[in-house]
Order: structure tokens, then C-alpha cells, then sequence
């Protein structure tokens, strides 16, 4: 698509990426894991899903809020938690953070994030924090520590990355983070491995991050902070039920973006095993391949509670920086709003009664 075009969907945010990101960057954010069949999987199995809209309800207005662990927000989607947003543009974290804050709605911020967690906090936003679980089990103490301090409204805990997921784009590229580019939010703020040649940012997790983690582990973080507590990464039901059993209070359904297991299913495929599962026990969300309006309207249709939106407000903000990622983020209200109207839902519990049948 040429740049100089109108921007009229989140897809067209890619091609403005994509011509001013360097191109081992762009393969970075685009990439996914082994021969991106889950990445691929992901956007296909939503496509997949038609949504039966309902006719003559008299819906004349669209109420988009909702509630997400039990905070109120302008609409069911949340920015997901992504990694070194300084790559992208020199606004990184905090203006994605304030876009989300100006949209109404939460940003997840990452473990791996290029600006301290306080910087981002500090922009008004609500912020989620995400979490990796560092080997050493004092540094994850000292780091929750940062996080209430901070203001934090919710710790998010990744469970799908013991190890890295193998990205030949990245291993071809001999991808490496530029010398300003660093892991704000870990000791020292840098990590050599992820600075270096080949495997650089492969090596980077594997270097910092706890690859046995176990269900009591997560017990144990339940019992150290006072934040709502969301497990990250989850396909399989049994997991879900699991996350619940120790306290957990929302699940993300997701395959990290299709970056991790390359041949898992695609997220949307598994949410309703999922939702089904844990009942009313906790809330249910959804990420990977979320693309625009009619993706949240299809979670919601599933039984979602809400979707996290990677990869679009990325290349947004690679494009403009915060005032283009507010933009995308302005856009996906209205996409939304016209996929309510056209559903025939005044509001998300409207969109939840809808049926769902496979497209075709």
C-alpha cells in the first residue's frame, strides 16, 4: 500500500512501518517462531469465525465500556505487553502509555520494556505490569516491589516462555539491540547477550529468565502482592483451571503472537474450551492476530472478556509515535463501534449473546 494513502485500518499502519523501520527491525516485530505456522494460524482461524448479527433490536447508540478485573474502561481491548518499544520510535513506552491512557484503556507494560516501569506509570495511563520470572527469586521480589510502588494496577505473569521461541528471522539477521535500546526494567538496565552479534536477542530470556517455573510459584507471587493477578500464555483448558485454582483472577489466551511453539493452535481456536472451563471464576481474554473491530467483536461472540492488540499499534507507533498510536487506537473505537452497530449489540453483554458459526 502506498504511505501517502488515507489510513482507514490498522492494517495500513504496516506498510508506514515497514518503510521507515530498518529491515531487521521490522523482521523483529513481524517475525514469529520456527516456520510462523501458528503466526499464520492465528489470523486465518479468526477469519474463520462469522459472527450472526442480530436484526430490529433498536440499537440507535453504542456503549463500548466494560470492566476489566473489576476497573472500568473505555472499551473491551487492552494494549498487550511488547517488548523494546524504543526500537520503533524515540517515544517508546510512554507514548504508547499515553495512548492508551487518552483511548481508556489499560497498557500492559513489559518485564522487557526499554523505559523503567516508573517513567511509564508516570504518564497517567493504567498500566498492567507484565511479568518474566528473573532465575533469582529476589530480584522478582525487588522488581513486585517496583511495580506497587509504581501504581501498577495489575500484575500479568507470562507463562509461555521457559526458553525463547527459535525466530529465523532474527537468527538470520544476527539480530542485536542498539547500545540506547535497553531492558530498563532488569538489573543494570542491560543484559550483554541481547547487545551482542549472533544469537543476540535469542540468547537474551535464556540468559535472564527462570525456565522451570511452576504452579506454585505462582502461588507464591499471589501471596506477595495485592494486585489483581492475570496468567499470560494459556491454551490448554486444564491450565486454566489451574491459573484459577491458585488465585489467579483472569486468563490471556494466547501462543504469545505465534512467536513461541511454532505448529500450537491458534488462540481464538482454543478460547471457547477456555471460557467453558473456568465458567465465572475469572475473567477470559484473548491475544494474538487481533487486526481490527470485527476481531474483538468475534472474542466477545466467543465468550472473551476483552482482547490485548500487539503488533498494530506497534507499527502505529513506528509510523508516528503517540500521536499516531492514539490515532490507531481512536480507529479501532470507531471499527468497533460500527461492527456493534452492524451486529445489531448496543453493548459487550450484548455482543456475548451473540452466535458464532465457522465462516464459509
Amino acid at each position: 500500500m502506498p504511505t501517502d494513502l488515507p489510513t482507514v485500518s490498522l492494517d495500513d499502519y504496516a506498510a508506514r512501518a515497514r518503510a521507515v523501520l530498518p529491515p531487521d527491525v521490522w523482521d523483529y516485530v513481524d517475525g514469529g517462531s520456527g516456520a510462523e505456522v501458528t503466526l499464520a494460524a492465528n489470523r486465518r482461524a479468526l477469519d474463520g469465525v462469522a459472527v450472526l448479527p442480530r436484526m430490529l433490536v433498536g440499537v440507535d447508540a453504542v456503549d463500548l465500556r466494560t470492566r476489566l478485573l473489576g476497573r472500568p474502561y473505555a472499551m473491551p481491548v487492552g494494549v498487550a505487553p511488547m517488548a523494546y518499544q524504543r526500537l520503533l520510535h524515540p517515544d517508546g513506552e510512554r507514548g504508547l502509555a499515553a495512548a492508551a491512557g487518552a483511548a481508556g484503556v489499560p497498557y500492559l507494560a513489559s518485564t522487557l520494556g526499554s523505559t523503567p516501569i516508573e517513567q511509564v506509570t508516570g504518564v497517567g495511563a493504567d498500566v498492567w505490569f507484565q511479568l518474566y520470572w528473573l532465575r533469582e527469586r529476589a530480584l522478582v521480589r525487588d522488581l513486585l516491589d517496583r511495580v506497587v510502588e509504581a501504581g501498577c494496577r495489575a500484575l500479568v505473569v507470562t507463562v509461555d516462555v521457559p526458553v525463547l521461541g527459535r525466530r529465523p528471522r532474527d537468527l538470520r539477521n544476527a539480530f542485536r539491540l542498539p547500545d540506547d535500546v535497553v531492558a530498563a526494567n532488569l538489573p543494570d538496565g542491560r543484559d550483554a547477550l541481547a547487545h551482542a552479534g549472533a544469537p543476540g536477542v535469542a540468547a537474551h530470556p535464556g540468559a535472564s529468565f527462570a525456565p522451570a517455573l511452576r504452579w506454585a510459584d505462582l502461588a507464591w507471587l499471589r501471596e506477595q502482592v495485592d494486585l489483581p493477578l492475570v496468567v499470560k500464555g494459556v491454551l490448554d483448558p486444564r491450565d486454566a483451571v489451574e491459573a484459577v485454582r491458585v488465585g489467579a483472577d483472569a486468563v490471556v489466551v494466547s501462543n504469545h503472537g505465534g512467536r513461541q511453539l511454532d505448529g500450537a493452535p491458534a488462540s481464538v481456536t482454543m478460547l471457547p474450551e477456555v471460557v467453558d472451563a473456568v465458567g465465572d471464576r475469572c475473567q477470559v481474554l484473548l491475544d494474538s492476530g487481533v487486526r481490527g473491530g470485527t476481531d474483538v467483536l468475534r472474542a466477545l461472540a466467543l465468550g472473551a472478556a476483552g482482547v490485548l492488540v500487539g503488533r498494530p499499534l506497534l507499527w502505529a507507533l513506528a509510523a508516528g509515535g503517540q500521536t499516531a498510536a492514539r490515532d490507531a487506537l481512536a480507529l479501532l473505537a470507531a471499527e468497533l463501534t460500527d461492527a456493534f452497530t452492524l451486529a445489531g449489540c448496543a453493548d459487550p453483554a450484548a455482543a456475548a449473546e451473540l452466535r458464532t458459526v465457522r465462516a464459509g
